[in-house]
């Protein structure tokens, strides 16, 4: 049975704790390889201290799409089976910030238009959440919004394969977050997942989600 945290995740709760916790303020991390987005696993930030010196940074918006139901749900995406990178992983809509866009804000907004079909008119941008550093060299910029619902969907078939709705509750409650682990060169790094049903979200994903828990819920 799926383990839930009801009183937590009420929708009027969440998006006042969420208002008053983020802003729109870009941390300098985003594009200055010099600053190591933080990770809290000792074995994660060494990783991304040796990625930083090896790669060129690759700043890149997400948007985290909660939307107000009763229950608010979080929508997530599938990415295409055949893509480069990540394929077939469960994702945020985003991708790399363009020259082109105004702000990370800007990039999350296009990226869910343009994967999805997501229209603005239905979005309330709220803040941004921590910066996010992978092991490929992105560093994740991610935007909490309020969506409205009654939004109809257009799967872009070349970058998604499906986009579907996991309840708040579910993924915001410490029970669910599991934590894996991998090498990498010799080094120990711990993963968060957080399997539901039949998705398995985890990676960069499921670490933004336990990073949304810890600013949201914690102390």
């Amino acid at each position: 049975m799926l383990k839930m945290e009801p009183a937590a995740t009420s929708a009027a709760e969440f998006f006042e704790r969420t208002q008053a916790r983020l802003n729109f303020d870009v941390p300098p991390g985003l594009v200055d390889p010099n600053i190591i987005p933080k990770s809290g696993d000792q074995g994660t930030d060494r990783m991304l201290e040796i990625i930083a010196r090896e790669q060129p940074v690759r700043p890149a918006a997400v948007l985290i799409p909660v939307v107000d139901h009763p229950q608010p749900t979080v929508l997530l995406t599938q990415r295409s089976a055949h893509l480069n990178e990540h394929a077939g992983q469960i994702a945020f809509p985003g991708g790399k910030i363009d020259v082109t866009d105004a702000s990370p804000l800007d990039a999350a907004l296009r990226e869910a238009y343009e994967e999805v079909g997501l229209k603005r008119e239905f979005i309330e941008p709220i803040g941004y959440l921590d910066l996010y550093g992978t092991g490929f060299g992105f560093r994740i910029l991610p935007t909490v919004a309020r969506v409205k619902p009654g939004f109809k969907l257009r799967i872009n078939e070349g970058e998604v394969d499906d986009a579907f709705e996991v309840p708040l509750a579910f993924l915001m409650n410490p029970a669910n977050h599991q934590i894996h682990s991998k090498e990498f060169r010799g080094m120990e790094r711990s993963y968060y997942a957080m399997p539901y049903a039949e998705r398995y979200i985890w990676g960069a994903t499921a670490g933004i989600l336990r990073v949304l828990y810890e600013r949201i819920f914690l102390p």
